[in-house]
């Protein structure tokens, strides 16, 4: 007689990336008990769906107040678990309220009947059931609500798989939709590993995906799901073009993108990361720019006025730190930082990297930390061929002061998202995503809400 075999969880052990020191340990969910949760949610979704928008409004306000309320305890978690200072933490937070008010005010009308000019046609917007969100870490609150805001509004419900380093946060915002009287498993964290999310994809409760992470990353879950013929959304990585030209604003093109590339030490998808700027104006905007990241205090995650802390991990770092050496290696000037500090912590110090072309690391890849590639170029052509030059897409930076010179240009930028005259940003009122190796699909606005929708056609005669 064969003898049962007992499942084996996953263990998440999460390392302070501020002081290298264990933070907890968490048991992960076995394959049965994620079959077990996915039928609970998949049962809460049929009642949630048979909701009113006004009763869906509600909740989400109550959870925008709820988020508010805990803001200091969300934020000081972020940083013990991924080294977010504590003052973006809190900004954080308040994001994720404001995204929450914005879809209970405007989710009803983003997804109302619309009729047609053919008669007695009409379209409707009607909820696909459980969408799968997988999600990274260095942004471990906004993220999520990013896409729960407008796909719960729509009438679906949500399982997530969080990345494994920030597993607290995870178990924190289940815990807070919770205590806001969210109705019980329209929303649940699945404690899983990436060996497990195939399974999950594959899961008739599961209706679609969408995924923020990395380019490798969204290659699997693409594959996963169109084996299923299932929708998903991608937000993947960027190497976001910051082009100044000779008729900006200098020295605020300098300050801001001091703060574009080294906001959460670097670790965004939509950081500055190549800097593309013309040679009458390169070398004010480098000394102004080098200045401004000099001033940037770095520090403890949990001190109010420290503005770069470490990177999330020790790993991150060491890759970060193998890119800029290569890149010096291959004809790179290191104008600043590039050194491992001697302190503990995954810290790395704000860096400025000159002389960057094509076929160097800082230029061809991502660099997921604070990192900025500094490119001359001779004119305006050469600026959009440049920032075109990469096989990814996901914001860019514009500076000029001719706004018909800003529009003319920016229709040529190969990205889903052009800021001029300021740093590229993720806001509740704009869609958000990107396009080529940057992922395909959009949040927030209209389209974050439509993507997780069934758009249906209903024609009479």
């Amino acid at each position: 007689m064969a003898v049962a075999q007992k499942e084996s969880a996953t263990s998440f052990v999460i390392i302070n990336p501020a002081t290298g020191k264990e933070v907890a340990t968490y048991t992960g969910h076995t394959d049965s008990e994620v079959e077990a949760i996915l039928a609970e949610v998949g049962i809460a979704q049929k009642k949630w769906q048979a909701t009113s928008y006004a009763e869906r409004a509600k909740h989400f306000r109550a959870i925008a107040a709820q988020l508010r309320k805990e803001a200091s305890e969300i934020a000081r978690t972020m940083a013990l678990e991924m080294g977010k200072p504590i003052a973006q933490g809190l900004g954080e937070v308040e994001k994720c309220a404001g995204n929450c008010d914005f879809y209970a005010e405007h989710g009803e009308s983003f997804l109302a009947e619309e009729k047609l000019k053919l008669e007695q046609a009409r379209i409707q917007y009607q909820p696909l059931g459980t969408v799968l969100a997988v999600m990274p870490w260095n942004f471990p609150f906004w993220q999520v609500m990013r896409c729960v805001a407008p796909v719960l509004m729509a009438g679906n419900a949500m399982v997530l798989k969080h990345a494994s380093n920030v597993m607290g946060c995870a178990i924190l915002l289940e815990q807070v939709l919770d205590r806001a009287g969210l109705p019980k498993n329209v929303f649940r964290t699945l404690k899983i590993s990436a060996r497990q999310v195939p399974n999950v994809i594959r899961h008739p409760v599961v209706s679609a995906v969408t995924l923020t992470g990395s380019e490798p990353a969204g290659r699997a879950v693409t594959a996963a799901a169109g084996a299923e013929l299932k929708p998903c959304v991608l937000e993947l990585g960027g190497s976001d073009p910051y082009i100044v030209l000779e008729d900006a604003n200098i020295d605020e093109a300098a300050k801001v993108g001091a703060w574009a590339r080294n906001q959460n030490a670097g670790q965004s998808c939509i950081a500055a990361k190549r800097f593309i700027v013309v040679d009458a104006v390169y070398d004010q905007f480098l000394e102004k720019f080098t200045n401004h990241i000099k001033a940037l205090k770095l520090g403890d995650p949990l001190q109010k006025d420290t503005e770069v802390g470490p990177m999330a991990r020790a790993d991150l770092r060491a890759e970060l730190h193998d890119q800029v050496e290569r890149s010096v290696k291959a004809g790179a000037k290191l104008v600043l930082g590039g050194g491992i500090p001697k302190e503990p912590g995954a810290y790395y110090p704000p860096t400025v990297l000159t002389n960057v072309k094509p076929g160097i690391a800082a230029f061809d890849e991502e660099t997921f930390g604070p990192v900025a590639a500094v490119i001359r170029v001779k004119d305006e052509a050469e600026a959009i061929a440049m920032a075109n030059n990469s096989r990814f897409g996901l914001g860019s930076s514009l500076w000029t002061t001719n706004l018909e010179r800003a529009n003319r240009l920016a229709a040529q930028i190969e990205s889903g998202m052009v800021f001029v005259n300021s740093m590229t940003r993720s806001d509740s009122r704009l869609p958000f995503g990107g396009v080529k190796a940057s992922g395909f699909g959009r949040e927030l606005w209209i389209q974050g809400i439509r993507s997780f929708a069934n758009v249906k056609t209903v024609c009479i005669g």
